[in-house]
């Protein structure tokens, strides 16, 4: 007999997974946000983390536990809302799960067991942040964070990223590729496919890096071509978004969800750091890129799209939103899945007309402070103006 404490979890659990979501009282016309997480650690079966046998486990405690629920690849498959979750244990190796929804904002469930990779690389520690791209080759391709242990030098912090790849037809059975090798970049992290050939070959979104945490001389989102993606080599990259002083992409950036194809352009859901005396702090912002030529910048307004606010600041790791996935559906409409802190997973909604609006048709960022406020002083007077002759229209009305 199962012991009285699992049912009490279990249709507490039940509550969590069935409860649904609403839209929180947040305005600023290119998205909403929602009141509940999508994803938590509660959301993590039962079976994935206590031993239900109460000989075995008679005081009923977690034997294998979850700290937290992360940085989701997306998708959308026959109509279903599948995220790729990357789960961190207590013990701080992180894995994979896919969670499906059949709204993409609520009642995501995790399926029966996690993902498992195929085992190549003897030397890998830990995985993470997979990136899901639907490619025109026909193959479904995640690309995630391969971390290894720096054994170059003496420190036992010190860690190297590479960009691991495996691809699957319908997220159970994963195939391994090698891992990417950039001939430039000592390390990659934050490693996105592009959805379509370029040129005849695979295009990837890198970030590239001197170190585990530092960019170097890397200046921003870097884009490479490669022939055979079983054996991914990329010879040379050439830079699209760049890191810019006294911006949010000071301290770097790096790829987010695949870029989505629109009439207008690629549309780019990508993060930035910058440094404060409480630490690094990530924040989401958006551009987009010439249709033939995916590396070239052709919007970029200014500043954050999504930043950590409220509760959404505070977790293992405070101050800090990043999504690497996103879904658009046939109706048009972008569900953003965005991680606060490195601790939960969250949804913000819009649509295809509004973030191309918002890619387009918000100023960028001039540079300078004066500049910036002459910005906002044009903006104000033309408001202005603007209210000034609605109200001269409706005062000629009345005299009518």
């Amino acid at each position: 007999m199962q012991n009285e404490r699992y049912w009490i979890e279990k249709e507490r659990q039940e509550r969590l997974l069935t409860r649904k979501n609403v839209k929180a009282d947040f305005y600023n016309g290119v998205f909403e946000r929602y009141e509940y997480p999508v994803l938590t650690r509660e959301h993590i079966p039962l079976t994935w983390r206590y031993d239900l046998n109460p000989e075995t486990n008679p005081y009923f405690m977690e034997r294998l536990g979850v700290n937290a629920v992360m940085n989701t690849g997306a998708i959308l498959l026959n109509g279903k809302y599948y995220l790729v979750a990357r789960i961190e244990g207590n013990d701080r190796k992180s894995f994979f799960g896919v969670a499906e929804s059949d709204n993409g904002i609520d009642g995501f469930r995790f399926w029966d067991y996690p993902v498992e990779l195929p085992d190549i690389c003897p030397e890998e520690t830990n995985v993470y942040d997979m990136r899901l791209t639907k490619h025109e080759d026909g193959y479904i391709y995640g690309v995630f964070c391969s971390e290894s242990k720096d054994i170059s030098v003496d420190d036992l912090s010190a860690a190297v990223a590479a960009a691991g790849i495996v691809r699957t037809k319908d997220l159970k059975k994963w195939e391994r590729l090698p891992n990417l090798v950039t001939r430039y970049s000592p390390q990659q992290r934050n490693v996105v496919l592009h959805p379509e050939f370029v040129d005849g070959k695979y295009a990837f979104y890198t970030r590239p890096m001197e170190g585990f945490i530092e960019t170097g001389s890397g200046s921003g989102i870097g884009f490479g071509l490669c022939e055979d993606i079983t054996h991914p080599v990329v010879e040379e990259e050439k830079m699209t978004s760049l890191r810019k002083y006294h911006t949010i992409t000071e301290t770097k950036n790096g790829a987010g969800a695949t870029p989505i194809k629109t009439e207008k352009g690629w549309l780019h859901i990508a993060h930035g750091v910058r440094n404060t005396a409480a630490g690094l702090r990530y924040v989401i912002y958006a551009f987009a890129t010439d249709l033939k030529d995916p590396s070239k910048v052709i919007a970029e307004p200014s500043g954050l799209l999504i930043g950590p606010r409220g509760a959404e600041r505070v977790g293992d790791v405070s101050n800090v939103v990043f999504t690497n996935g996103a879904i658009v559906n046939e109706a048009g409409e972008v569900f953003i899945y965005y991680a606060s802190s490195d601790t939960r997973v969250h949804v913000a909604t819009t649509t295809l007309d509004r973030l191309l609006d918002y890619v387009f048709h918000t100023p960028q960022d001039p540079g300078r402070s004066a500049e910036c406020v002459a910005q906002r002083c044009d903006l104000i007077r033309k408001n202005l103006e603007f209210l000034q002759n609605e109200q001269n229209a409706a005062a000629d009305g009345g005299r009518e």
